[in-house]
């Protein structure tokens, strides 16, 4: 039997306020919400970004900037 795998505490189309904590493997700023990875293109760490979620997967979400 697999693990279930936990709701993202992110949904598409909505905004959030985040951190940018590090830099993922392609150069794309990584943040958390509650844990979940968010990664949002053309940020870095030490970023504090509004951003809006494009993807929800189920292990991380992508998001991008927004004003």
């Amino acid at each position: 039997m697999y693990p279930r795998i936990r709701d993202a505490p992110v949904e598409e189309g909505k905004q959030y306020e985040v951190d940018i904590k590090e830099r993922s493997r392609r150069g794309d700023g990584l943040a958390r919400v509650e844990g979940f990875v968010v990664f949002v293109p053309n940020t870095k760490p030490g970023d504090h970004v509004k951003i809006q979620v494009t993807q929800v997967r189920d292990r991380f979400a992508i998001a991008e900037k927004s004003e």
